[in-house]
């Protein structure tokens, strides 16, 4: 496995900890819960391998990944409930190949927007993070 030693989702620990909670691995995939949860169930969903760009896996790894966000997507649908769920991918200074699955509802922050990256509006208490990871790990089985 590819890792770079300076990367948040290679090394996990502090580095990772700073925006997110770990809730568990996937066959390509790490998936955490994103720390700021102004759109209830934020994940990120982070490639085991330190890769950049989706051209950089070969087809089964492609498509194993998309598998696994697909996976996710549905865990949020049945966990939340939301309105809609965008898909972002950015990545520009941190080079490693992650996707933010961000729940929107209609009476919730940011409708009709493009969700912010970092609003640093609502971080919860451990017992709510739990809670919330609980619900998702639930449907991911």
């Amino acid at each position: 496995m590819q890792k770079d030693t300076n990367c948040a989702y290679c090394m996990e620990g502090e580095l990772v900890e700073k925006f997110g909670i770990k809730i568990c691995e996937l066959k390509a995939s790490k998936v955490y819960l994103f720390k700021e949860q102004s759109h209830e169930g934020r994940v990120i969903v982070a490639h085991k391998n330190h890769v950049s760009e989706l051209v950089e896996l070969n087809e089964e790894e492609r498509n194993d990944f998309f598998a696994d966000i697909d996976r996710v997507a549905k865990a949020l649908h049945a966990a939340f409930h939301p309105d809609k769920v965008n898909y972002g991918a950015y990545g520009d200074t941190g080079r490693h190949l992650h996707f933010h699955l961000v729940p929107k509802y209609k009476d919730g922050y940011e409708w009709g927007t493009v969700f912010a990256m970092n609003p640093e509006k609502i971080f919860l208490e451990e017992e709510k993070y739990n809670e919330l990871i609980d619900r998702i790990k639930a449907q991911l089985s």
